[in-house]
């Protein structure tokens, strides 16, 4: 359904203790360098319990209040980028703070999301990005629910660092006295480095790209990992994950709806994001801020005959070269950075590869965010900038797998029309 957003105010929300001199410089790591050039975006929705409304007057003030506490603790977020996108002067300027009212039912929406009508709920474009790293919009629903849209610069941070402010944000609004202790030291583990003839807005566009949301119930999970066990390799194996089952089922259906069209001399490549954190010696705690993800590129097979042509099992190889070793060589010399720079120009310039890109937020802690009257309802992904690239993110209850697909409109229209996707997702939630 189309959304109706009309913005009443905007202010600029400022840390409410100043801070010290010391750490008004953020130095930017190599990571942060080579991040996508957006916006992440995450919508949280909360919906009344039916016999007591939301006081949105006092829920914005609490989240004003909260607010202004938690960017003392995560300073770099109050700052501003500096012109050449290395580092944040940390001078306390402050975010964007905006409300606005929603023509609309939550329910409504919640029922049958549509990603980029999700986007109207956000505080910024997700590719406009400027010298402003955060920002949040609270929404006001006529049912009186409501939906914090906040957007986080991914020049500074990756996913669970998002999560992770979020939930320290909430655990300060209702009244938690546990101070959080954000660890902001990428830079020296990944020293920022030379990157020019990177460009980081490589692959960024909104043009002709829509996304849909796909549901996948636990049950027909189960079914595709004992499937994929099957094939290939996986004798003496553990069971296929949820994110090596379903990526292998749904780019084996991209293929096979998209295949003519890509042509026979193209190969493929599937990317899929993993989370450095547990593969680091010591591994880093989950409040590490900062971006510390790597991709995986897996080139199938098109000729092997195997189910899915046996994806899952090559994913899961590539995944365990993310190891202590390649960590640390991602600090050392310019390998990756030349690995970046060939993958973009065979992607994007000379065409010969078909890329198809996943990310998944399954198992991170996207439900935990109880600012003082309740945990989220739903939490939703806006459409993201991308083409061929799915989100996979866990449903709040019964084990299932919201999953949200880019695809060019042409693709889209073949994808969500083939008969052996559909017979897998939630007919219910087709979005």
């Amino acid at each position: 359904m189309k959304l109706e957003v009309g913005v009443i105010s905007k202010e600029i929300i400022k840390p409410s203790s100043p801070t010290p001199l010391d750490f008004g410089h953020y130095q930017l790591s190599f990571l942060d360098q080579v991040a996508p050039m957006v916006y992440n975006p995450l919508v949280l929705f909360y919906s009344s319990d039916g016999t007591t409304q939301f006081n949105t007057t006092t829920i914005s003030k609490q989240l004003k209040k909260s607010l202004s506490d938690i960017l003392t603790h995560f300073y770099p977020l109050a700052g501003r980028m500096n012109n050449s996108k290395s580092f944040i002067n940390c001078n306390d300027e402050g975010i964007p703070y905006l409300e606005a009212r929603v023509k609309s039912k939550l329910v409504d929406i919640i029922h049958k999301p549509v990603p980029g009508e999700l986007n109207h709920l956000l505080p910024f474009q997700l590719d406009d990005i400027t010298d402003i790293t955060f920002g949040v919009q609270l929404n006001v629903f006529d049912c009186g629910g409501i939906a914090i849209g906040a957007c986080l610069s991914h020049q500074i941070a990756d996913g669970l660092s998002f999560f992770t402010f979020l939930n320290n944000w909430a655990a300060m609004s209702s009244g938690q006295v546990v101070l959080p202790k954000p660890q902001f030291v990428s830079a020296k583990l990944f020293p920022p480095k030379n990157v020019s003839g990177f460009d980081p807005r490589s692959g960024i566009t909104k043009d002709n790209i829509i996304c849909k949301m796909f549901v996948f119930d636990a049950s027909v999970i189960e079914n595709l990992r004992a499937r994929y066990a099957n094939t290939a390799g996986f004798e003496n194996e553990k069971q296929p994950t949820r994110v090596e089952a379903l990526s292998s089922f749904i780019w084996s259906r991209y293929v096979a709806v998209t295949r003519n069209e890509c042509g026979p001399q193209r190969r493929y490549v599937v990317v899929h994001a993993v989370n450095l954190r547990p593969k680091m010696e010591p591994s880093l705690p989950p409040d590490s801020f900062g971006n510390y993800f790597r991709f995986i590129m897996t080139i199938p097979m098109l000729n092997t005959g195997e189910e899915c042509y046996g994806l899952a099992k090559q994913v899961r190889e590539q995944i365990k070269k993310i190891d202590q070793d390649y960590v640390r060589k991602l600090g050392e010399g310019n390998e990756h950075l030349d690995f970046l720079k060939d993958s973009t120009y065979r992607v994007l310039v000379k065409e010969e590869l078909v890329s198809f890109n996943f990310t998944s937020l399954c198992r991170f802690p996207l439900y935990d965010a109880d600012f003082g009257w309740g945990k989220p309802t739903w939490v939703g992904s806006p459409a993201l900038t991308f083409k061929n690239l799915v989100v996979f993110v866990d449903t709040k209850i019964g084990g299932g797998v919201e999953a949200y697909v880019s695809l060019k409109v042409e693709d889209m229209a073949k994808f969500e029309a083939d008969e052996e996707l559909l017979a897998c997702v939630n007919k219910e939630r087709i979005c």
